[in-house]
């Protein structure tokens, strides 16, 4: 019989239905999967042993909620094509766009997939039931959401091997804390992005040039299920959210927005055609992120500084400026790409130094998806 990913009940099984269609996908797709950037999506390993040993009793009411939340599977069986697949004109979508959604696909088939490598390892390693349980059950849902976007990319001639990923793409160790800050992080924004574009399509469905944009409200509500997750293991040691640790908070805050804001911003004709201004989009997720991640960080970014906007634009400024360098290559991409990092490393710094804004947590980090 003949099993979908969307139908797999633990990562595994996902990854067994996957690693069988690796033989019809392409190299050029997972060469662009397994590049290895500041902004491309990273595989991370761990400290598995220290996060084997959270305790979460401090928080038990809010866990056992949301672990029953997550076996109850709200989403089992969704993620595949049915009747509202719209059929995609491939050849004859604009070749700038189609060059930069495949780019989108493959960029978000990694990320969802890095954190199934990592959510499947921990729990492979843990004996901690609460950690394991959960950590399997998020891992299911990245599986699948990878799966999904590797079936869209199938009809556009293109797919990752995800299998080779696993074994050939080179990991970044992170200590759990890092992990928690980065990783709650990403599924937070990941949640403000979909859902940003899921109601700007609901309102404005003529921009909807793929369905897969359809599946996002869904897709969404995973990614929330899993920064309340990582809120709720963040509780369990008010020193990860409080004392010197609030400056690498305020780090990460800066490095995720800003390295969205130069992303995004390499894929003009992706907005375009979805009908949205990039730079409206940015401050539309970063506002929506900032508020969602009062739950547990004692600081949110001040998005309305002056210097913010100048500072992103500098970012990016320098960023596409080493890119043409590296091209460029020789003696002269060398000093373009030196002097491009330099006034990166400066935009960078000129974000991190906008004074934060104070934020009271309050006593029950859950929420429930409002956007």
């Amino acid at each position: 019989m003949n099993m979908h990913t969307a139908d797999a009940v633990t990562a595994e099984e996902s990854i067994a239905i996957q690693e069988r269609q690796a033989a019809f996908d392409s190299k050029a797709a997972t060469a662009v999967a397994m590049q290895d950037t500041l902004l491309t999506p990273r595989f991370y390993t761990t400290d598995f042993d220290e996060l084997d040993a959270i305790d979460v009793s401090s928080v038990r009411e809010d866990w056992d909620k949301l672990i029953a939340q997550m076996v109850s599977d709200p989403n089992k069986g969704h993620f595949k094509k049915n009747e509202d697949w719209d059929h995609v004109d491939w050849d004859g979508m604009d070749p700038t766009l189609r060059k930069e959604f495949i780019d989108f696909l493959i960029s978000s088939c990694t990320a969802e997939f890095s954190g199934c490598v990592l959510y499947k390892e921990m729990k492979r390693r843990g004996s901690n039931k609460d950690i394991t349980q959960l950590f399997q059950l998020m891992a299911r849902d990245e599986a699948r959401h990878a799966g999904f976007i590797n079936d869209a990319l199938r009809e556009a001639g293109v797919a990752v091997n995800l299998g080779f990923l696993t074994q050939k793409k080179k990991y970044t160790y992170f200590r759990p804390k890092f992990i928690y800050y980065a990783t709650y992080l990403s599924e937070k924004i990941g949640y403000a992005r979909y859902i940003t574009i899921f109601r700007h399509l609901e309102a404005h469905p003529e921009h909807r040039f793929h369905p897969i944009f359809k599946w996002f409200q869904e897709w969404c509500n995973d990614e929330f299920s899993h920064g309340e997750a990582f809120a709720l293991l963040m509780k369990t040691d008010p020193k990860l959210t409080s004392g010197g640790n609030v400056w690498w908070i305020k780090f990460f805050l800066t490095a995720v927005y800003s390295t969205m804001h130069v992303r995004d911003h390499q894929r003009p004709a992706f907005h375009a055609a979805l009908g949205v201004d990039t730079d409206w989009y940015g401050h539309e997720v970063f506002t929506k992120t900032s508020e969602l991640s009062k739950q547990i960080f004692p600081i949110t970014l001040d998005i309305e500084h002056p210097r913010w906007a100048r500072g992103l634009k500098r970012l990016q400024a320098a960023n596409a400026d080493i890119a043409e360098a590296k091209e460029r290559g020789g003696l002269s991409g060398w000093l373009g790409k030196t002097w491009g990092s330099a006034r990166a490393a400066a935009a960078f710094v000129s974000l991190y130094t906008i004074p934060s804004v104070p934020n009271r947590v309050p006593e029950s980090p859950r929420l429930e998806p409002a956007y």
